[in-house]
């Protein structure tokens, strides 16, 4: 599947006791025709309430709290199997929801933004999390500096720009910044450019994925970090390169993120090896 381009493998392991390996991820992301951004395993619940547990795995093996476009992937592929539209997740960031909306378009509840240095987390003190001392480039002339930084389940950094965010080449210092010693579980590193208070253009350099064409935690913390630097307003379209999500800070502090999913084709996978079989086209 995929969501605004951002590639998303759903596999479904409910009724098993099967984890995706990393071994098995790697596998995976090394061949063409199955390179993803996160995969969104599905498990039997855990906990009451919940209709599923969300593993999610970078492509680099590693595992992520966090991701928005995933998770409305997932609740596309459940809405197309069970006929239901609202749903209850649990994840490692906590317990999500989503929705399958009247047009199409696929809204998840992200939970509540955290900006407090530990909870992020940061390896060293910052009293206002709206600017760290961070930058690129020399000192008396940095080509990016004072990021705000936030959770979304996951941690982000967000450099405000007011050139085209394309003009920046986030390839080559997006790995080092999410390695930064600042970044103790490493980061998500996102250029943004505010065009009006209710628009935000945005790139991500995503932690464990690397360039994306779009990544729904970088954009709910782009428009909190936003809202809380008095650059936006507390609802805006995020366009990313794969297109605009919405983006709202809701008065209850939750943070909804909507936009589309698509499936593009369904196969068969083993969660240990990384072997795989296409079997039908979407």
């Amino acid at each position: 599947m995929n969501g605004l381009g951002n590639q998303i493998i759903v596999a479904d392991l409910r009724g098993t006791n099967a984890r995706v390996t990393p071994e098995a991820a790697i596998a995976i992301n090394a061949r063409a025709e199955t390179r993803f951004d996160q995969i969104m395993a599905i498990h039997d619940p855990r906990t009451p309430g919940t209709i599923n547990y969300v593993e999610i795995i970078n492509s680099d093996g590693s595992r992520a709290q966090a991701c928005g476009n995933g998770m409305r992937c997932v609740v596309q592929a459940l809405t197309a199997e069970l006929g239901r539209q609202r749903f209850t997740f649990e994840t490692l960031a906590g317990i999500l929801f989503g929705e399958e909306t009247e047009d199409g378009q696929i809204t998840v509840d992200m939970g509540s933004p955290k900006f407090a240095w530990y909870e992020i987390p940061l390896s060293e003190e910052f009293a206002d999390t709206r600017y760290v001392e961070l930058q690129v480039g020399p000192i008396d002339a940095p080509v990016l500096h004072s990021p705000s930084v936030a959770s979304m389940g996951n941690p982000h950094a967000t450099f405000w720009v007011k050139d085209d965010v394309w003009s920046f080449a986030l390839d080559r210092f997006g790995p080092l910044l999410e390695n930064h010693p600042l970044f103790p579980e490493r980061a998500n590193i996102s250029i943004a450019e505010v065009v009006r208070p209710d628009h935000i253009v945005l790139r991500t350099w995503e932690r464990g994925a690397g360039l994306t064409q779009a990544c729904g935690t970088a954009a709910c913390a782009a428009l909190v970090n936003g809202a809380r630097t008095r650059r936006t307003a507390r609802k805006a379209t995020v366009t990313v390169p794969g297109g605009d999500l919405i983006v709202e800070w809701l008065d209850n502090d939750h943070v909804t993120l909507t936009g589309p999913a698509e499936f593009e084709w369904r196969g068969n996978l083993n969660p240990t090896t990384g072997a795989w079989t296409r079997s039908e086209a979407a």
